[in-house]
Order: structure tokens, then sequence, then C-alpha cells
């Protein structure tokens, strides 16, 4: 369990480096962005949101997107994102394994939610 607990914090840890969306987008690196968007668990962001940060390529992010998505949807690493405090958007469902991640999900934040 410490090995995929260890594993998981580096890979969420990874998607917060130095590069900030802004510098993604002026960059154009719309799967990038997708990509932290989708393995944090955010819900994806609106077009009108995109436009904002610049000219947006849609299909890059949202094949950044799922594939962060289909990462973070891992039922395995579920109990520790509750555990941690994170707060569940609904990205997995219509996932082959969302009703499990659900579930470990909210034992997590069950615990989380004793503890504070």
């Amino acid at each position: 369990m410490k090995k995929v607990t260890v594993a998981l914090l580096l890979a969420l840890g990874m998607t917060g480096c130095a590069t900030n969306v802004q510098d993604l987008a002026a960059e154009g690196n719309w799967q990038e962005i997708g990509y932290r968007d989708g393995v944090r668990g955010n819900t994806q962001r609106s077009y009108s949101e995109m436009t904002k940060l610049g000219a947006v390529d849609q299909a890059a992010y949202s094949e950044g997107y799922y594939q962060g998505v289909s990462e973070y949807c891992n039922p395995n690493h579920a109990y520790q994102i509750g555990l941690s405090g994170q707060v569940y958007e609904g990205v997995c469902s219509g996932t082959e394994d969302a009703q499990r991640f659900r579930m470990e999900w909210q034992r997590g934040w069950d615990e989380f939610s004793n503890e504070h």
C-alpha cells in the first residue's frame, strides 16, 4: 500500500511542475493542459474558459484530458484521493470502474471527514 501511495503522490506532484497553465497555453501545449486537468480529477474546461488563455486546440486538450482521466480513475488510488480530502467531481462516471472508484473514494472521504 505504501508503494501505491508514494506512486500516486509522485504522479500528482509531477503534474504541478513549474510551468503554469498560461505558459502552456502560450506554447500551444493544450494536450498537457488537458492531461493536468484530467489527472487531477477536474471537470473539463469550457471552450470559453480556454479561449481566455489564447488560441485553443480543442482536440489536443481532449486527448490529454482523457489520458489524464484514465489515470485518475484507477480505483486502486481512489481511497487515497478521498483520504487526502480531494473532492470528487464525478469525472469517472461512465468508465468501466466508475462504481468501484466511487466506493473507494467515499471510504477515504468518510475517514478524512471523521478526522477533520
